[in-house]
């Protein structure tokens, strides 16, 4: 088993393309290629899974602790012939001032070699002090290579290679020219979701054999270096909750942690996709979680189903207990606008979904409960978690009970977030189940307290 951790000097580097077309070139080659990516990040992953045919799992110090991170990267890796690991933004990039949740940490803890994904547009010689100081920056980071990104040209990268070769001691593995067959579309600041796109399977195929023609695999995966053995003192925690969980997967809700899923079935449940598009009529179920997505891109069809909204309408009021996070948040709602329409949704929560052109809420959040919160205590005085939205709701009453006071972050109004409507909890954060945060386990054994007070 090798790793290798991609990473940038900069986000907007190409880094996704390119890592997402190693995944692919590499499980071309017969290789079993287990994708990993630095932070809460849905949509870069799914990329990375679709190309790798595996699910790709976040690394996130906001949400777990090193143990976690650990764990899950050794457990997902131990049958795999290649660990890739895509950072986010750039290498020493991270909330804290002394890099300890960078991507640079990241590779440290995982004992992982780095290699630099460089943006070489406008630049020859300038490359020579940006990877040096990179280098020079912590040398704890163990760089071993360098992927020439947005070549100009056979002339361009001639020069950008002996620039490498000259000045540096770092391997130059490939250089990927500018090509637009390699522009996957991008949305709000990232790449639309594969689970949107029809042809996502032929766009890795394609992203694999430009990519694979230009970088030295065989060179790649040498410089991997074996995964070092870890003991680990945590068990997992296994529990009987025999409970049917549907939850929304299609083009309009996709935004799910794999090991979240896991989780769930880990603890007895039993997961149930539903399709929110196109089924009419809802399964039975003992409780609903509708993640997150781009409801609006989806929003006629999603009028247009009114067999199954009526059908969650219903059962949403009548007690069924729920769970819905940002996308599932707004599909709950009355009404989505957008762009000078407007689409009927659910209509559990009394208020319309307005999108704006800017975000209403992005980045890392951190909330405490209040004397409002329904389910089984959180462990930890304050949660971690991260929202990304361009909506806000409007017209939701001031008299709403809202179970989450916002610490960091902006939530769904008044730094406040987490709706409460009978049974349903509603917020704009995403959470991340984890040790200080087991709200799988929370969320499951409110579901069996639901059932016991019907009994």
């Amino acid at each position: 088993m090798g790793q290798i951790l991609f990473s940038a000097a900069h986000k907007s580097s190409g880094k996704t393309i390119v890592t997402t077309g190693i995944c692919a070139a590499l499980r071309a080659n017969n290789k079993t290629v287990q994708p990993f990516k630095k932070g809460p990040d849905y949509i870069d992953p799914m990329w990375l899974a679709t190309a790798s045919q595996r699910s790709c799992y976040n690394l996130d110090f906001w949400t777990q602790s090193n143990q976690e991170i650990l764990q899950l990267f050794h457990t997902k890796s131990a049958d795999a012939d290649i660990s890739i690991i895509e950072a986010n933004k750039g290498l020493y990039d991270g909330l804290a001032l002394d890099g300890r949740n960078s991507n640079a940490a990241l590779a440290k803890l995982l004992r992982s070699p780095v290699v630099m994904v460089s943006d070489c547009r406008g630049t020859i010689r300038g490359i020579a002090p940006l990877l040096l100081g990179y280098q020079q920056f912590d040398p704890e980071v163990n760089i071993r290579g360098v992927i020439l990104n947005f070549v100009g040209g056979d002339r361009h990268e001639k020069k950008l290679r002996q620039v490498v070769e000259h000045y540096t001691d770092l391997k130059v593995l490939g250089a990927i020219h500018r090509d637009d067959a390699l522009m996957l579309e991008e949305r709000y600041l990232g790449l639309i979701p594969s689970n949107e796109d029809q042809l996502a399977t032929e766009k890795t195929q394609l992203l694999a054999n430009i990519i694979g023609n230009q970088i030295d695999l065989d060179a790649l995966v040498e410089i991997s270096t074996p995964i070092p053995p870890v003991h680990f003192t945590t068990k997992k925690v296994y529990a009987s909750l025999n409970l049917r969980i549907g939850y929304a997967k299609d083009r309009a809700f996709g935004f799910y942690y794999p090991d979240d899923l896991e989780m769930f079935q880990q603890l007895g449940a039993t997961l149930v996709p539903f399709d929110t598009l196109n089924d009419k009529d809802l399964p039975a179920v003992d409780a609903i979680f509708i993640g997150g997505g781009f409801p609006e891109k989806c929003m006629n069809e999603l009028e247009s189903n009114q067999s199954i909204r009526t059908q969650i309408n219903n059962a949403l009021t009548q007690g069924l207990p729920a769970y819905a996070e940002c996308g599932g948040l707004m599909y709950l709602c009355n009404n989505i606008q957008y762009q000078g329409s407007s689409a009927a949704m659910a209509g559990v929560i009394d208020a319309d979904c307005i999108m704006t052109p800017t975000p209403q809420g992005r980045g890392y959040i951190q909330f405490k409960e209040n004397q409002h919160a329904f389910w089984p205590a959180s462990p930890s005085p304050a949660i971690n978690a991260h929202e990304f939205h361009y909506s806000h709701l409007s017209g939701l009453t001031e008299h709403s009970t809202l179970v989450f006071d916002v610490i960091r972050g902006s939530g769904i109004q008044n730094k406040q977030d987490g709706i409460r409507i009978n049974n349903t909890l509603a917020c704009y954060a995403h959470q991340r189940h984890s040790v200080h945060n087991p709200w799988i386990l929370q969320f499951l054994n409110f579901i069996e307290s639901c059932q016991s007070k019907q009994a």
